[in-house]
Parts: structure tokens; C-alpha cells; sequence
């Protein structure tokens, strides 16, 4: 969950945060999804981590079949 996705994003492609996506050297953005309150966003975070993995990959497929890094996308309308 983040306020500010263009910094979050920033924040993992440079390794500024230790964590998970700097231990497996995540840096694309492949799905994301936006919410009207920060309480939606902790019930469906809650939710999505009780999923089995192939449901996630399901859920990133839908959107994005070909696995493009979305930071483009979300960089291009806010810059």
C-alpha cells in the first residue's frame, strides 16, 4: 500500500527499501490497483495475501497478459 506510487515504484527500481522486491530484485510494476480508502485497501492487502499463488498470477494476467512494466503507464500521466 502506498500514498504516492510514482515514489514507490522509484523507491524499488533504485533499492532504496530493504525488503522483498530489493532480496529478489523486483523492479517491474505489473499490476496495480487504486482505491477510494485506505480501509478498501487493507481488506482487499488482506484478502490477496491469503491467495494461493496461481490466483495472483490469474489476477496480474487478466490486466496485463504480456507481463509489461506498467511504470510507463503510470509515469506518462503523472509527468
Amino acid at each position: 500500500m502506498t500514498d504516492d506510487l510514482l515514489k514507490r515504484i522509484w523507491q524499488h527500481r533504485n533499492d532504496v527499501i530493504p525488503g522483498f522486491a530489493q532480496t529478489y530484485n523486483v523492479k517491474m510494476l505489473v499490476w496495480y490497483e487504486s482505491h477510494g480508502s485506505r480501509e478498501s485497501v487493507l481488506v482487499r492487502e488482506r484478502r490477496l495475501k491469503k491467495w494461493n499463488r496461481a490466483w495472483k498470477l490469474d489476477l496480474i494476467e487478466q490486466e496485463n497478459p504480456h507481463w509489461r512494466d506498467l511504470w510507463v503507464e503510470v509515469a506518462g500521466s503523472d509527468t
